[in-house]
């Protein structure tokens, strides 16, 4: 019988399957397997549990609620984002949270191939290729050599898309309230206001907090240059959605590449192909030829998605054995 007990919820069975199997023998743990997100009826499945893992569909009070009665200690959600959770109210029920990291080439590598893409204004050449359309006009692109590069946030995934970058031959500022060392090498530290007035091209990596909300708005947007790139595969809390669409249409925004957006929650990673999603200014920003607008897909890589799982896991066994897990939130 297995030491530890865990409920698995918005469990997947083409990539995650294998890595749950693994994990699970390593730790010594049980999986009890929901592949539906939970809601309060199936939160009863955790009875007895140690801890739930979780995924990116809202954790309200009523499910942390069933999961206190059935014993549950420990909430481990298997994304590095935990905005999703109610935090509060796990701390009210006495239960913990965590997250995870992940092999930050993920979205470090995913954020300059945006960067790149968005230059070269691929959207538009691959969709007149499609139809077969080889014209060239219009589909003028610039080098990302010469051109200065923002990096906004230089925790782990920031650090390394500077790395990336830094054999491009581009100029990068950087601004977060943390300076490293290891940065200071490649990028060159500045406040944030100079960094938006000062860069061809914007990359953020910051969290979800109350300082990074809506950090891109209408008043910062028109203190960037005109033709400003901008590329968010973080939050998309960072940036105001109807501001950034009212900038794309006066031409301030050149182009833009979205692996987020606001109110995303419940829309990614479904199958909408015949459905009305919800999304108003998703469906305008996905029809922009100037705008990739992509699924929350920077971190999903093979590598990623072992750390994901396997560190889940590591939390709820670590807590379990009274140890404080280094991921956890609250």
């Amino acid at each position: 019988m297995a030491q530890f007990k865990i409920a698995v919820y918005s469990y997947r069975d083409f990539d995650e399957a294998a890595y749950f199997e693994k994990f699970s023998k390593q730790y010594d743990a049980e999986l009890v397997i929901c592949r539906e997100a939970p809601d309060t009826e199936n939160a009863k499945l955790a009875q007895g549990c140690d801890g739930v893992i979780v995924l990116t569909t809202a954790i309200t009070g009523d499910i942390i609620r069933v999961w206190k009665d059935m014993g549950v200690r420990h909430i481990s959600t298997r994304t590095i984002g935990y905005d999703h959770v109610d935090v509060e109210a796990a701390e009210r029920y006495g239960i913990t949270v965590s997250n995870v990291a992940y092999s930050t080439g993920s979205v470090a590598d995913y954020a300059v191939m945006l960067i790149l893409m968005a230059l070269r204004k691929m959207k538009m050449i691959i969709k007149r290729a499609e139809g077969m359309d080889y014209s060239l006009k219009d589909s003028i692109g610039r080098q990302i050599e010469g051109l200065t590069v923002g990096v906004v946030g230089t925790g782990r995934i920031g650090e390394h898309v500077i790395r990336n970058l830094s054999g491009f031959g581009c100029r990068i500022l950087a601004s977060d309230p943390y300076e490293k060392d290891s940065v200071k090498q490649y990028a060159t530290y500045v406040p944030r206001e100079q960094l938006f007035a000062g860069s061809d091209v914007i990359t953020f990596h910051v969290p979800a907090v109350e300082g990074t909300h809506h950090i891109v708005n209408k008043e910062t947007l028109a203190g960037m240059k005109d033709g400003v790139v901008l590329v968010n595969t973080s939050r998309g809390s960072v940036i105001d959605t109807m501001a950034l669409i009212e900038a794309l249409e006066q031409g301030k925004v050149g182009a833009a590449a979205l692996d987020v957006i606001e109110n995303e929650l419940g829309i990614f990673y479904g199958d909408y192909k015949y459905q009305l999603i919800g999304h108003r200014e998703m469906s305008i920003l996905k029809d922009m030829p100037n705008v990739l607008m992509l699924p929350h897909m920077a971190f999903y890589t093979e590598e990623a998605v072992s750390d994901m799982v396997e560190l889940s896991i590591a939390s709820i066994v670590q807590e379990a054995r009274g140890e404080k897990s280094r991921f956890r939130v609250r």
